[in-house]
């Protein structure tokens, strides 16, 4: 298992997710575990700029189509990757919120009730704020009530 010394400075000592599941429910959040998901929503934020790269190079390289279905067709798949980054563009924003928690110490905890968010749920979703039992209060509050 890695040490909680430098982790988050060698890459070669992450944890594995396996390593992660295995640590006792005391050790939650500590140096090692922060370091690991510090790493993941990094690469996660890279990848997110790498995507919206790649996007404004496709939208600048349209070519003047003159075919009515050719264009049609062009015109969906840039809206449709417009799309996909304005939902990356609202991702990025979580993962930088979240990387902010880690610096302050508060990532891993619910927001709302101050419990363990849990490894599980952070591992499918890093920038998870609130616990799902949380979470799940708040989306019947939301179909009652409307947003």
């Amino acid at each position: 298992m890695a040490s909680n010394s430098n982790v988050s400075t060698n890459p070669d000592q992450l944890l594995t997710v396996d390593e992660l599941l295995a640590m006792p429910e005391d050790q939650y959040m500590n140096a090692a575990q922060l370091a690991f998901f510090q790493n993941r929503l990094r690469e996660l934020e890279q990848e997110i700029l790498a995507n919206a790269g790649a996007t404004t190079e496709n939208l600048r390289e349209t070519q003047f189509v003159p075919d009515p279905a050719d264009r049609a067709t062009i015109e969906e798949e840039h809206a449709l990757e417009l799309r996909t980054r304005d939902r990356e563009r609202k991702l990025l924003k979580k993962v930088q919120q979240s990387l902010g928690l880690i610096d302050s110490g508060e990532y891993g905890w619910c927001e709302e009730t101050g419990e363990p968010i849990g490894l599980k749920r952070l591992l499918a979703r890093p920038t998870a704020n609130l616990s799902l039992e949380a979470q799940e209060r708040r989306e019947k509050r939301q179909k009652l009530y409307g947003d």
